[in-house]
């Protein structure tokens, strides 16, 4: 009879979801980016040792850049560069030779593994149209009318969390709003394009209007958030949230833009009369 102990295999694979933060660069310059980040995260490391993906799409006609000086800049706040995306396929092919592969694009409607209370239907292709039949005759074609057009405020339905965030999660409400029932603790992260409900304590990052949705905003209960962010412009919280915020229930939200003004993110409690 052939043993029937088995030695485990040295090479397993297994599926898996790790977080990973796509940092969008509009510029390659050493100098700009350093000044950038320092006035976005301060000085202090400011990710958990989070991998991070660099968005090519928009950084100009560069063909090259200083890759390892880049990946030292985004490791002082807390980034292990791990692979860039989009680009020129010059810049690709420099940022390759430098150990830094090319990502594609993926859907990042859920990141974080959902339960099945947090799971959204599939929506299902429509029966295929039957054929008429050989003796009908054809009826006289309707006149054409224009599709009315799609808003460009449409938004996907609300996706709801009713279970906490741990430290590197991250969940994504494409295209609506995001209402989340549970705690979104340090580290966490939980984004929307559209505007963002936390009926209880923030202490992660909220980042609401993703797509530039100036007019998305956040709410919170409970405010002790890292970092918070509407349509692009962030505010971090370093050294803590300001005693007439923390714990409170707050808004977040865009000042009015005035003239040339690029527009003010505000924090303020939340009034309800």
């Amino acid at each position: 009879m052939p043993p029937t102990n088995k030695t485990p295999p040295l090479i397993e694979f297994k599926g898996t979801t790790l977080p990973i933060v796509t940092v969008s660069l509009r510029s390659l310059q050493l100098g700009e980016l350093g000044e950038a980040a320092s006035a976005l995260f301060g000085d202090d490391p400011f990710f958990d040792g989070d991998a991070a993906v660099l968005d090519l799409s928009q950084a100009g006609a560069a063909s090259s850049a200083k890759w390892q000086f880049l990946k030292e800049l985004f490791r002082t706040h807390g980034l292990n560069v791990i692979g860039v995306r989009g680009g020129s396929d010059e810049l690709r092919e420099s940022a390759r030779t430098a150990g830094l592969p090319t990502y594609a694009a993926v859907d990042r409607s859920l990141r974080a593994a959902p339960r099945a209370d947090d799971e959204r239907p599939v929506p299902t292709a429509p029966p295929p149209a039957l054929e008429p039949k050989p003796e009908a005759k054809p009826e006289p074609a309707p006149e054409a009318k224009p599709e009315p057009a799609a808003s460009a405020g449409a938004r996907s339905p609300t996706l709801f969390l009713t279970r906490p965030l741990r430290s590197g999660q991250q969940i994504y409400a494409r295209g609506g709003d995001l209402v989340v029932l549970a705690a979104v603790n340090s580290g966490a992260e939980v984004i929307a394009d559209g505007n963002i409900h936390i009926y209880a304590p923030l202490h992660g990052r909220a980042l609401a209007g993703a797509s530039g949705d100036t007019e998305a905003r956040i709410f919170s209960t409970r405010f002790d958030a890292q970092l918070v962010s509407v349509a692009g412009l962030y505010r971090t919280f370093d050294s803590g949230v300001p005693s007439d915020l923390a714990g409170k229930a707050v808004q977040v939200r865009l000042a009015e833009r005035t003239g040339d003004s690029s527009g003010k993110l505000v924090v303020e409690p939340l009034r309800i009369d």
